[in-house]
C-alpha cells in the first residue's frame, strides 16, 4: 500500500515507522529540519523503539515538505496535525486538519483519509458533509509520549470508525485495521469498528477516565499532606485492591501533556453544549486547578518570610525520559507563583533559549541550585541530590 502520513510528532511519526515496516509511505511536515532528520535515520522526538527503527534503515519510509506531491498516489492519508484547545472557543483547533483533508481531496479525491488527531465529538461526520464524502474515517490513538512506537507495536485496542451505511467506506475501515495489525508485534489485538462518532468518544473518554484518576490520587495526596500522613503508605494500601491496581497513583502537581488538559476540557464543552448533566467531568477539569493552586500555597508556605525569594523550576517536562513540555502543570504554577512576587527560575536542558515565560533560564544545574531558595520538581531524578533539602516535590514513587 501507499500511504501518506501528515505530521511527526508522536503520533505521527509512530505510525509512519510502524507502518512503513511493510508499506512505502510518506511522511509530510512543514519544518524541514525534521524532515531532514527524518531522512538521515534520526528521529527529532525522543522515543527509544522511534530512534532504533530509524537508525536501523530498514523502513520504506521518505519525509517531505512536499504534500500535494505525497497525496497524489496515496491508498491512505493519515492526518496527526496539533489541534490545540481553544479556551474562548471551547473547542479544538481541528484548522490543521480541514486544510490537509481538503488538500488531500483536491489531490486525490479517491484516496481514504483517517484522522488520527483529537478533534471534538461529531466532528468526522461534519467535515464528510462539508467535503461531500464519506472517505473519512476516524481512528483514535493510545499512545504514551516516549513510548509511542512501541503501544503502536503492542496496542491495547485498535479501533477505527467508519460509516455501517457504506459499504466501501466500512471495507477501508477493516482494511486499515488490518495495516495496523500487520504492523504490530503483538499476537491477538482487540479490534472495534464503530460510527465514526463513537470512535471520537472512546477516545475523549479514555484520557478523561485516566485524567480523572491523576487527579484523584493527587487529591488524596493533598489530604494526606495536609493531615501529616504518609501518602505513600496509603496509595500502597489502596492500590492493593485489585479492582484498583497501581497505575497512574503516583502524585504530581497536575496532570499535563498533549491530551489529558485539552481533551478533558474538550469533552466538559461537549456536555455544556448539549445541556447534558454531570458532575464528575467538569469536577475532573476543576480539580487540575485546585491542584496547582494547592501546590502553590504550599510553596508559599515553604517559602515563610524569605525576602525577595527565588523558586527554581527542575524542568519543565511532565515526565522523566520525555522532551514535551507543552500544557506541563508546572508552568500554570510558575504563573500563580508570579503573580505572587515570587521570582522563578528553570533549568531545562531541552531549552536553549534564555527566556521562558518571562523567567530566566539557567543552563548549568549547580549555578541553578545555589541561586535558589526552594526547588520544584515533579519529577524526582538522582541530580536533585546536589539541592539537598532545598527540593519540594510530591513524586512519592518515581516512575516514568
Amino acid at each position: 500500500m501507499n500511504i501518506t502520513v501528515v505530521g511527526t510528532g508522536y503520533v505521527g511519526l509512530s505510525l509512519a515507522v510502524l507502518l512503513a515496516r511493510h508499506n512505502m509511505v510518506y511522511a509530510v511536515d512543514i519544518i524541514p529540519e525534521k524532515v531532514d532528520m527524518i531522512n538521515r535515520g534520526q528521529s527529532p522526538i525522543r522515543d527509544k523503539e522511534i530512534e532504533e527503527y530509524l537508525a536501523g534503515g530498514k523502513l520504506s519510509l521518505k519525509a517531505t515538505t512536499d504534500g500535494r506531491t505525497a497525496y497524489k498516489d496515496a491508498d491512505f492519508v493519515i492526518v496527526s496535525t496539533p489541534t490545540d484547545y481553544d479556551p474562548e472557543k471551547n473547542y479544538f483547533n481541528t484548522s490543521s486538519v480541514e486544510f490537509v483533508i481538503g488538500q488531500v481531496l483536491d489531490v486525490n479525491p479517491e484516496a481514504y483519509i483517517v484522522v488520527k488527531s483529537t478533534v471534538p465529538i461529531g466532528f468526522t461526520r461534519r467535515m464528510q458533509e462539508k467535503f461531500g464524502t464519506r472517505h473519512i474515517l476516524f481512528s483514535p490513538e493510545f499512545l504514551r509520549e516516549g513510548r509511542a512506537l512501541y503501544d503502536n507495536l503492542y496496542p491495547s485496542r485498535i479501533i477505527v470508525g467508519a460509516d455501517r451505511e457504506d459499504a466501501d467506506a466500512w471495507k477501508h475501515a477493516e482494511r486499515f485495521t488490518e495495516l495496523l495489525k500487520q504492523g504490530a508485534k503483538k499476537g491477538a489485538v482487540e479490534n472495534l469498528l464503530m460510527t465514526p462518532t463513537e470512535a471520537e468518544t472512546v477516545k475523549l473518554f479514555a484520557n478523561t477516565c485516566l485524567a480523572m484518576r491523576v487527579a484523584f490520587f493527587n487529591e488524596l495526596d493533598t489530604y494526606a499532606e495536609m493531615q501529616g500522613l504518609d501518602a505513600a503508605a496509603i496509595i500502597r494500601g489502596v492500590e492493593l485492591d485489585p479492582r484498583i491496581g497501581a497505575g497512574y497513583n503516583n502524585p504530581s502537581f497536575g496532570y499535563g501533556g498533549y491530551c489529558f488538559p485539552k481533551d478533558t476540557k474538550q469533552l466538559l464543552a461537549d456536555y455544556m453544549a448539549g445541556q447534558i448533566p454531570n458532575r464528575i467531568i467538569r469536577a475532573v477539569v476543576e480539580s487540575n486547578a485546585v491542584r496547582k493552586e494547592f501546590i502553590t500555597r504550599q510553596v508559599m508556605e515553604k517559602l515563610g518570610d524569605t525576602a525577595e525569594p527565588t523558586v527554581g523550576i527542575y524542568r519543565l517536562i511532565m515526565k522523566t525520559g520525555s522532551d514535551n513540555f507543552r500544557q506541563s502543570a508546572v508552568q500554570d504554577i510558575i504563573g500563580l507563583l508570579k503573580d505572587k512576587n515570587v521570582r522563578v527560575v528553570i533549568y531545562e536542558p531541552t531549552l536553549r533559549a534564555d527566556e521562558f515565560l518571562g523567567c530566566r533560564v539557567i543552563h548549568d544545574f549547580a549555578e541553578f541550585a545555589a541561586e535558589c531558595a526552594l526547588i520544584l520538581a515533579n519529577r524526582r531524578d538522582a541530580e536533585l541530590e546536589k539541592a539537598g533539602d532545598k527540593v519540594y516535590t510530591r513524586d512519592l514513587f518515581s516512575v516514568d
